[in-house]
């Protein structure tokens, strides 16, 4: 009797497995293939779920990718997912894809002029609420969750990105339309900018993995290198290469009538160049893209081009906001969250509700916000591929002992706002443009 198989494994050629093993292998199925189905599944969800869920709904499309993650890993044919701790090169790989992408979409929204005033509230947002949203979290990740030094220095910095990519209402509008909330600017431009801010400290987190505590290790070399250097050089490549590109777009004589049908590779142009140069100078890639993207957008601000490059730049981001948002929920229900105990749930509580809604509350003390702006972006400092990214990297270059631990405890932090952030984001902002200046 002809028996079948369904397994996941490298197949020969059919028709040799018929004449060798008088087996068809009809059903004989390749990993490959069912990642390929999976990762069809998850586009096409992309694709069609912003028309199915309502506006009247709480219910946000990266909830929906999370539990269908959750879903289908509970299916009995899932496939194991690979470790997150000794393959982090793809998480890695794949997150730094999807952040580049949301900065580039970011950037292009910006509807202000590339100056002073549009950074106002993001300045005290980047160099008072970022540095103790990072101090708190890793003195909570210490001395709640028990974490070695360099293990709770790495938490600190991977959560401190915030990520409106996850929660839309609370985003800058689609290049135009109008705009007048300082509020969405400032939260827009913020993830923008502390992308790209997280590196320094997630290299001083390797740094103390690697050497030690003692500042004389590594302080010295950090300043020049991680601060100074790169974050100078990664805004200088970005200014640059989006001044250099609008030109070729806007201004040179032969791109008057700009083709639609080159919107793409506009789009990945815009995104993989000021990259590529600020990396192999070196320096932060990730503030390369976001200056590049708003210089860009800054040169021909009225431009019926922008509205085309940000909506596929949008496309494209939704593409990877479902892949890695599908993969928390497989990596949710995998068991992941067993490691977690009681005080790294306290941990995760914190981070949410307390440590960035403080941090937040005091680097925007003295400013002329109102105050239930005020609250509203203290509020979401919403985490999500970012902080995926830094864990991913910070793992990939030097040895922590709790690394698991620390993939588990960002995890639910992630989850958790992602579903509150989510779910809260309109009417909070509804609550915001009712308030009287």
């Amino acid at each position: 009797m002809t028996q079948l198989s369904f397994t996941y494994t490298n197949s020969p050629y059919k028709a040799q497995q018929l004449i060798e093993f008088n087996d068809p292998g009809l059903f004989t199925v390749e990993l490959y293939d069912v990642g390929l189905l999976v990762l069809g599944l998850i586009v096409l969800i992309a694709v069609i779920l912003p028309r199915l869920v309502s506006d009247r709904l709480m219910v946000t499309a990266p909830l929906v990718y999370m539990a269908t993650g959750a879903l289908l890993f509970l299916l009995p044919w899932a496939p194991t997912l690979p470790d997150l701790v000794d393959d982090a090169w793809w998480p890695k790989r794949l997150t730094e894809l999807g952040v580049i992408i949301a900065l580039t979409s970011a950037g292009l929204k910006i509807n202000r002029p590339f100056a002073r005033t549009t950074w106002t509230v993001s300045w005290r947002l980047l160099a008072v609420t970022m540095p103790l949203s990072i101090a708190f979290a890793a003195w909570l990740g210490w001395w709640l969750a028990g974490l070695m030094p360099a293990a709770a220095l790495l938490l600190g910095a991977v959560i401190s990105p915030t990520d409106p990519v996850l929660a839309s209402d609370v985003q800058t509008t689609a290049p135009g339309q109008p705009d007048d909330s300082s509020t969405r600017l400032a939260l827009t431009t913020e993830a923008g900018l502390n992308d790209g801010l997280a590196f320094p400290f997630t290299n001083l987190a390797i740094a103390v993995a690697l050497v030690g505590l003692a500042p004389s290790e590594w302080l010295l070399g950090w300043l020049i290198i991680d601060v100074f250097y790169k974050i100078i050089v990664g805004v200088l490549v970005g200014a640059v290469s989006g001044w250099l590109m609008a030109q070729l777009f806007f201004r040179f004589p032969a791109t008057r009538g700009l083709p639609k049908t080159m919107t793409g590779i506009a789009v990945l142009s815009l995104t993989l160049v000021p990259y590529g140069f600020a990396e192999l100078l070196s320096s932060y890639g990730f503030i390369a893209v976001f200056v590049g993207a708003c210089v860009f957008r800054d040169v021909e601000c009225s431009h019926e081009y922008h509205a085309a490059l940000h909506e596929l730049s949008e496309e494209f981001e939704r593409v990877f906001v479902a892949v890695l948002m599908y993969l928390l929920g497989a990596y949710a229900a995998s068991g992941l969250l067993g490691h977690m105990t009681l005080p790294m749930w306290g941990l995760v509580v914190c981070i949410v509700f307390l440590v960035r809604p403080i941090s937040g509350l005091i680097g925007l003390v003295g400013s002329d916000l109102p105050r239930r702006k005020r609250l509203a972006i203290s509020f979401f400092g919403i985490r999500g591929i970012g902080s995926f990214y830094y864990l991913a990297y910070g793992v990939y270059h030097a040895h922590f002992p709790e690394a698991m631990s620390v993939w588990a405890i960002v995890i639910a932090v992630v989850t958790i706002s992602v579903f509150v952030h989510g779910i809260t984001a309109r009417s909070v902002m509804n609550w915001v443009a009712t308030e009287r200046n």
